[in-house]
Formats: structure tokens, C-alpha cells, sequence
């Protein structure tokens, strides 16, 4: 039983690390055994556990080969049980993502995005979810592969989101000039829509330091504040005001992904393959605003992606 567990994980870290390719034919059944010291027995038993988690395939009168797509059933079957720590933003869908997860993924919430990069960077979280445009007009890869520097940076990329003004029924809100002089719920430095709505208010002209009104600390206190009559106004998600029957001025989409040091790819794939699933996307893509088309992808940053 030990050896043949033995076999699984080692074919396994083989095909994560790359040493084992898509495609690519493993020896015989009498070699591998003699190789590894045990039974043609248990070393076909290794290979059908590691075909029914998609790493290998298996055909009659033909040698074990490597599936496609094994990269990541790979890094399934190795940390199948690993819980991925998440920080960064926060976004009405990530509850969906952990409802599937069932206990594996854990939200650190609220930190936002430049936080949840230094969480990441200190080992507090395995990923951060971020939506952070650079000066370059590029989402959240300039800001990752600096903060992650020499931690082998990548990029999961969750979904596209709209962000816009949520505002009452009726109110004539209706673009970023008609937030000066109201109340508007603002977030904390340093979390991407703070910087977002930061970046807008120049470009309209108006200085964000002239703002009042109260921090909140996710998408879904800012709907709950115009709600609730607390503010006129503040900057979200489209999801949130649906949630709370409120109105949407759209103002743009960005880039929404989490960004990982290379050694957390293995704890992150459970995370992955939830969501290249239909079902999930179909989930999130119901709740309004969301474009889940490349949900799913993985960057790698140290590469130039």
C-alpha cells in the first residue's frame, strides 16, 4: 500500500514539475516496476488511480502516456485536502466560489489589493485577489510581478467585473462630476476601487480629497449605505446594486485575478478547476456584471505573461 502510494505521488510531482509532459509515454509496466523495486501489480494499480484523477491515460496494447490537461489534475490529486488561504479585494462572487469549495478555500476579507499583495509576500496568504490598473493601462501584472519579485509571480485570473456608481432609484446621479458636493461611501487607501475611483475623479478634473463621507469595507456595504440613506452615492460592483434593488451607472470593467507565488500553484488548483467549470461560471455570471469567459486561466508572470 505504501509503495503503491509511493508511485502515485512520485509519477504525480513529475507531471506538476514538468519532468513529465502532455502526451509523453511512460516505460513499460515490467520497467517501471523494476525501477521502483515492487510488482507489475502495484504499479498498474498506480497508474489507474492516477488515470481516474485525469493524469495519465490508459488504452489496451498501449503504454501509459500523459493526458492533456494533467498539469492540473496533477496538482489536484497532490493537494486534493489543502485549504488556500485567500486575501485581497472582495467581490459578492468569491462566496459563490467557496460555497463549491466546500471548506477549501478561506477569505481573509477586506484587506484589499495592495494588502492582500503584502499578505502574500509574507506568507500570511496563499493568493491575493487583486484588480489594480498600472499607469500602463495593464491590470494587476505590473503590481504582482513587483510585490512578488523572486517568489516565480502568477496569475489566476478570476472574472472581468463591471464597476460603476450605485445610487437610489430617481436620483439624478448619472457620471463621476455628480459626486462632488454628495455623500459618498468611499473605501480604504491602497484597495483597488479607492484607487479607481481616485483615477476617475482626475481625469474628470476633481480633486478625490474633496469626498466626505464614510470608508466601507466591502462592495456590498457601499450598496447597503445608499440603501440605508447613509450616503448618496459610492463606487461598486454591479452585483451589489442588484442585490439591494438599487440603480447602476456603469463607469468600467477591469481585470479581477489572484495573484500567487509560484509554490502555491499545487494548494491553488482545486481552486482552478472550480472555476473551469460551467456551473460555476454560469453561477456567477447570473448575478449580473461578470464576463467568466477566461475564468480559470493561469499566467505566468516570471515568463513575461
Amino acid at each position: 500500500m505504501t509503495r503503491y502510494r509511493e508511485i502515485c505521488a512520485d509519477l504525480a510531482h513529475r507531471v506538476s514539475a514538468g519532468t513529465l509532459e502532455p502526451g509523453d509515454e511512460l516505460p513499460g509496466v515490467r520497467d517501471l516496476a523494476q525501477q521502483w523495486g515492487t510488482t507489475t501489480s502495484t504499479v498498474s494499480r498506480a497508474q489507474r488511480q492516477l488515470a481516474d484523477a485525469g493524469v495519465l491515460e490508459l488504452a489496451d496494447r498501449r503504454r501509459a502516456r500523459v493526458a492533456a490537461g494533467a498539469v492540473l489534475a496533477a496538482r489536484r490529486f497532490l493537494h486534493g485536502d489543502s485549504v488556500f488561504t485567500l486575501s485581497g479585494s472582495d467581490d459578492p462572487a468569491l462566496g459563490l466560489v467557496s460555497g463549491v469549495l466546500d471548506g477549501r478555500l478561506r477569505l481573509l476579507a477586506g484587506e484589499g489589493s495592495v494588502a492582500g499583495l503584502g499578505a502574500v509576500r509574507l506568507g500570511r496568504a496563499d493568493g491575493a485577489a487583486i484588480h489594480l490598473l498600472h499607469h500602463t493601462g495593464v491590470y494587476n501584472a505590473p503590481f504582482a510581478r513587483g510585490m512578488l519579485r523572486g517568489l516565480d509571480p502568477h496569475l489566476i485570473h478570476l472574472w472581468r467585473r463591471e464597476q460603476g456608481l450605485i445610487v437610489r432609484p430617481g436620483d439624478s446621479i448619472g457620471g463621476i462630476g455628480d459626486l462632488v458636493g454628495r455623500r459618498v461611501s468611499v473605501r480604504r487607501p491602497g484597495t483597488g476601487t479607492r484607487l479607481l475611483l481616485d483615477r476617475l475623479l482626475l481625469a474628470g478634473g476633481h480633486d478625490p480629497d474633496g469626498l466626505r463621507g464614510p470608508e466601507a469595507g466591502s462592495h456590498l456595504e457601499v450598496a447597503l449605505a445608499v440603501a440605508t440613506g447613509t450616503v448618496d452615492v459610492g463606487l461598486g460592483v454591479r452585483s451589489a446594486a442588484a442585490d439591494m434593488g438599487l440603480e447602476f451607472v456603469p463607469l468600467a470593467w477591469e481585470e479581477f485575478d489572484i495573484a500567487v507565488a509560484g509554490n502555491a500553484l499545487g494548494p491553488a488548483a482545486q481552486l482552478v478547476a472550480a472555476l473551469q467549470t460551467a456551473s460555476l461560471r454560469d453561477r456567477v455570471s447570473s448575478l449580473g456584471g461578470y464576463d467568466v469567459s477566461r475564468s480559470g486561466e493561469v499566467t505566468a508572470l516570471s515568463k513575461g505573461g
